[in-house]
């Protein structure tokens, strides 16, 4: 799930205003775009795009190994079904807001088709330096820049405000992974732990999570065999008990999905948690000097 400048993207719904503007800044930053996706304009060509009916028809001209979507919630069902169904095994879901009875049915066709699910409601992914899919901000230097810090994040602004920290402190980013505010995602925290663990590039992981639901805890399990510094951000702490707080997955019932459970697992697996976004970057940056003990310290410090 980490992108990379080979990757052939295509564009679902790549006419629309959001659509143009941010393929353009794809295109502009070093994506590999080398389709669209409008049944009403197949066969045109926009910015300088070629434009298919389907994603299959894209898949069998030009091949295709990503895709992303800028489709409204109504008509997101049937582009992320018929984008598992022609081969495509990266989808990367913008939409919020969809169904919950068609999120079901979009992961039901990712499984039998053998797609992986970034999202629903996902600011996509980034690899600084290289390309990004998506709604984020790649193209800013001031907020990313080539690094070795892997980043998780279930909001995109967090997870923008944490890389912006992270480019200040002279660190950059080896990758950044959104996975979305979705109830019901295709790719977990543990996922994406997982993919950033295995990647040769990251030497540091930092891991923006929120109340509600169990993918902190489920990641923390992973986390006690990583080896590598870990520092994560909980959203929430101040949220009522069933008050919903921003995304529709981050609403706490009962004891279940708490700020206070979440940073108790984390810790307990060596995951160094802070308070605050802004002590993210000097605690990754002494993990990556003097280990555990240091991170500690530097977090104390501020």
């Amino acid at each position: 799930m980490i992108v990379r400048k080979k990757d052939r993207v295509v564009v679902l719904g790549i006419t629309g205003k959001q659509g143009t503007f941010w393929t353009e800044k794809m295109i502009g930053y070093s994506t590999n775009v080398v389709a669209g996706i409008n049944p009403k304009r197949a066969g045109e060509m926009h910015v300088g795009v070629p434009i298919f009916a389907s994603p299959a028809d894209a898949v069998r001209a030009v091949g295709a190994d990503v895709a992303v979507m800028f489709i409204p919630p109504p008509m997101a069902k049937e582009a992320a079904v018929s984008a598992a169904q022609a081969g495509i095994k990266l989808l990367i879901v913008l939409t919020e807001h969809i169904p919950a009875q068609d999120v079901m049915a979009i992961h039901a066709a990712a499984a039998k088709h053998g797609t992986r699910v970034v999202g629903p409601n996902t600011a996509g992914l980034v690899t600084p330096g290289e390309c990004f899919v998506g709604i984020m901000p790649a193209f800013v230097p001031s907020v990313f820049k080539p690094g070795r810090v892997g980043v998780i994040s279930r909001s995109g602004s967090l997870g923008t405000l944490v890389c912006l920290n992270l480019t200040r402190a002279g660190l950059g980013q080896s990758a950044f992974i959104g996975i979305g505010g979705d109830p019901m995602l295709g790719t977990t925290t543990r996922d994406a732990l997982e993919a950033l663990d295995a990647d040769a590039g990251t030497d540091a992981i930092v891991i923006v999570g929120e109340i509600g639901g169990d993918m902190e805890e489920a990641a923390a399990e992973y986390a006690k065999g990583v080896r590598k510094p870990m520092v994560a951000f909980i959203a929430g702490a101040a949220a009522p008990p069933g008050k919903k707080m921003g995304h529709a997955g981050a609403i706490v019932t009962g004891n279940t999905g708490s700020y206070a459970g979440k940073r108790k697992a984390l810790e307990a697996a060596s995951v160094i948690a802070v308070d605050a976004p802004s002590q993210i970057a000097a605690a990754v940056a002494a993990g990556l000097k003097g280990g555990r003990t240091a991170m500690q310290a530097a977090v104390s410090r501020q």
